[in-house]
């Protein structure tokens, strides 16, 4: 997933009274798992989320009378309320909470740890929050890649007396790579960033592959669609979709991806077509039978979709069960 201290960058800009609350623990039925994040301003919710719902109007008061003195605090969250109380959580966990509400001061981490996912690098970040009595929360972070001294895959939770240390875990966005720019792909390409993919679309046309008709995507390259699929790095976090506008583009995508090791990939056609292709695939010993297997092809959930739409949202659907089941926490 994309990592919320991205957003907090971007919010920062434009708004540079803001809170990031992140959940640091959960116990029993909760609406979200540990380390979900949201940033907040007084306002409300401006991205992410830690449930939705009750939580985040509850931690929305808390942001609005925390940001004037931008007081952070760490809080406890009981949702085992009555079910007859219709504006309490029942989920019958409950969640602690840490709501930074001074941000702004860790922005020089939160541009070091966004760089490195940029990179591909993961990486943990350390967030110590020192607790006293009587005393405003006092919250310092550090960033440490993984091709830092000092990476660690120990258990994430240290404690002392008076102060918490959190080891959170961030990853790189899943790669979500789009061969073709047309109807389809443009509507995919909004899905896949509206999903916390990154996204690269691919196309030869310079009129379809272009910021300006396919502004959701994070890269937009032209050129032979073939040779660049041949040249896009392929890793188990890698999510390949192929749309192009004819058989022959489709072919070359498809042999650039087969046996790379990524994570999903996806091919538009009909059964018919799919079928030629296999048999061509196969033939030439371009791939395996049980390579061909692992394709998703036709691409897509059946939904008995037929708008560009819904056909869209069939691939958005499977990429997103693809993905959460390779990684549960997602889910």
């Amino acid at each position: 997933m994309k990592p919320i201290y991205q957003k907090v960058l971007e919010n920062l800009d434009t708004c540079p009274a803001l809170a990031l609350a992140t959940v640091t623990c959960t116990f029993g039925s909760t609406p979200q798992k540990k380390w979900t994040s949201a940033v907040f301003n007084e306002n409300g919710l401006l991205a992410g989320t830690i449930g939705g719902g009750v939580v985040e109007n509850q931690v929305t008061e808390i942001v609005r009378k925390s940001l004037p003195a931008k007081r952070s605090g760490l809080y406890r969250f009981d949702l085992d309320k009555d079910i007859r109380l219709e504006e309490d959580a029942i989920c019958g966990g409950h969640m602690d909470i840490l709501i930074d509400a001074d941000p702004g001061i860790h922005r020089p981490v939160f541009e070091q740890l966004v760089k490195s996912l940029q990179q591909g690098i993961p990486g943990v970040l350390a967030t110590r929050v020192a607790i006293k009595p009587d005393h405003p929360v006092y919250i310092d972070r550090l960033w440490v890649a993984r091709t830092d001294p000092g990476w660690s895959t120990e258990e994430p939770l240290q404690e002392g007396e008076d102060e918490l240390v959190f080891l959170e875990h961030v990853f790189p966005a899943p790669h979500l790579v789009i061969a073709g720019a047309g109807h389809i792909g443009k509507a995919l390409a909004h899905l896949g960033n509206l999903l916390d993919f990154e996204v690269t679309v691919i196309d030869d046309r310079e009129e379809y592959a272009n910021s300006i008709n396919i502004p959701d995507a994070d890269h937009v390259v032209v050129g032979n669609i073939g040779q660049v699929m041949e040249q896009v790095m392929k890793t188990t976090d890698t999510y390949v979709v192929i749309l192009t506008r004819g058989h022959r583009d489709d072919a070359d995508a498809l042999r650039a991806c087969i046996g790379t090791g990524a994570a999903y990939i996806g091919m538009i056609g009909s059964l018919k077509k799919i079928a030629l292709m296999r048999e061509k695939f196969t033939g030439e010993g371009w791939a395996t039978r049980q390579q061909w297997e692992q394709i998703h092809a036709p691409v897509g959930l059946r939904i008995h979709s037929r708008s560009v739409q819904e056909i869209a949202i069939s691939i958005a659907a499977e990429l997103v069960q693809v993905r959460n089941n390779k990684n549960p926490s997602h889910g």
